[in-house]
C-alpha cells in the first residue's frame, strides 16, 4: 500500500473557451502528493486552480489529463473506490431545504451505498452539534448549522479523506472553534485532512504541510516550518523616547516612520545582525524607550510566492 492519501501527477485542466475566446488553462501540470494521516493546506488566490483540483478529486470535474490516485486507487480505473476514499465539504452551500439534517445523512449515506445497519446519523449528529434539530428543515437552519450539516454530509460513507474547501468562510467564532476541534479529533483517529483557506494564521496552526498555487502550477511544497524559515526576514519596531527627525540607515536596513511615532525596521537575519540595526539607530541619534522583533509569518511567504512579477 502507497504511504501516500493523494499523489497527483501531470495534472492538467483546459476549458474550452466562449465562441471566439482562448482557451483557459486552470492546470497546468500539477504534482503534488499528499502523505496519510496528515493535515494538508491548500492555498493560493482566487482563480488559482484550487477549487478546480478540488473537484477533480472529488470526481465532480473530468481532467484534460493526467493521473489522479486517491488512498491506493487509480481514479481512472477505479472510479467508484477512489470516490468512496475522500469526503469533501464544500465552499457553497448545497443543502436541499426540504429535508431534515437526519434525513439530508440518510440519503447521503445511501447514495454511498451504506447500508442502514452500519449508518451512524445520529453519533455525525451530536458529533457536530445538530442533535436538537435532527428533524427540522434544513431552510430554518442558520448559516453556521447548514456549514455543520455539510460537514457531516462529507463523513456519512467514513471516508479516508476529508477535503475542507474554506470551511470556515464568513463563520463565527463558536463555529469556528467547534468545527477544528471536530477535525483535530478526526484527524487523530488517522483520517487525511486537506484544508484550503484564506485564513492564514489557520493553515500556520492546523497544517503539518503546506503546497501554494498559482496560475494553476504549484510554486512551492513544504513543511509549515520551513516555509516559515524560506524568509529569514525580521521586523524591528523601535519606540523613540522623542519624535524621529531623520531616520537610521545601513547596508540591508529598510526603515520607516510610522503615524504613531514608532520606528519600523526591516533586515535580514543572514545579512545583518540586530546589533548592527540597532547601532543604525543610534546612529541616528535615536533614543530607544522600547523595542520589540517580528519574524515573518505565512502570510508573508504567501504574498512573496503568488506576487505578480
Amino acid at each position: 500500500m502507497t504511504q501516500d492519501a493523494i499523489r497527483i501527477e501531470g495534472l492538467r485542466k483546459t476549458y474550452k473557451g466562449a465562441k471566439g475566446q482562448p482557451e483557459k488553462q486552470a492546470l497546468r501540470g500539477i504534482d503534488l502528493s499528499i502523505p496519510r494521516g496528515s493535515v494538508f493546506g491548500l492555498l493560493g488566490p482566487n482563480g488559482a486552480g484550487k477549487s478546480t483540483m478540488i473537484n477533480i478529486l472529488a470526481g465532480l470535474v473530468l481532467k484534460t489529463s493526467g493521473k489522479v490516485t486517491i488512498w491506493g486507487f487509480d481514479q481512472d480505473a477505479n472510479p467508484r473506490q477512489s470516490r468512496a476514499s475522500i469526503g469533501v465539504m464544500p465552499q457553497e452551500l448545497n443543502l436541499d431545504p426540504f429535508f431534515s439534517p437526519c434525513g439530508a445523512l440518510e440519503v447521503q449515506a445511501g447514495l454511498y451505498g451504506v447500508p442502514k445497519s452500519e449508518r451512524r446519523s445520529d453519533e455525525i449528529l451530536r458529533m457536530i452539534g445538530l442533535e436538537d434539530k435532527a428533524e427540522a428543515y434544513a431552510r430554518t437552519l442558520s448559516g453556521g448549522m447548514q456549514r455543520r450539516l455539510l460537514l457531516g454530509k462529507a463523513l456519512v460513507h467514513r471516508p479516508n479523506i476529508l477535503v475542507l474547501d474554506e470551511p470556515t468562510a464568513g463563520v463565527d467564532i463558536e463555529l469556528r472553534q467547534m468545527l477544528w476541534t471536530n477535525i483535530r479529533k478526526l484527524n487523530k483517529q488517522g483520517m487525511t485532512i486537506i484544508l484550503t483557506t484564506h485564513y492564514l494564521e489557520e493553515a500556520e496552526e492546523m497544517c503539518d504541510e503546506i503546497a501554494i498555487i498559482n496560475e494553476g502550477e504549484v510554486v512551492v511544497r513544504d513543511s509549515t516550518v520551513n516555509l516559515l524559515g524560506r524568509l529569514d526576514s525580521k521586523t524591528m519596531v523601535v519606540q523613540p523616547d522623542q519624535p524621529v527627525t531623520d531616520l537610521p540607515q545601513g547596508d540591508g536596513i529598510g526603515a520607516e516612520l510610522r503615524s504613531d511615532g514608532a520606528v519600523v525596521l526591516r533586515y535580514r537575519v543572514g545579512s545583518t545582525s540586530a546589533e548592527q540595526v540597532l547601532a543604525a539607530v543610534r546612529d541616528a541619534g535615536i533614543t530607544i524607550r522600547d523595542v520589540k522583533t517580528e519574524e515573518a509569518d505565512l502570510e508573508d511567504v504567501f504574498l512573496s510566492l503568488t506576487k505578480t512579477k
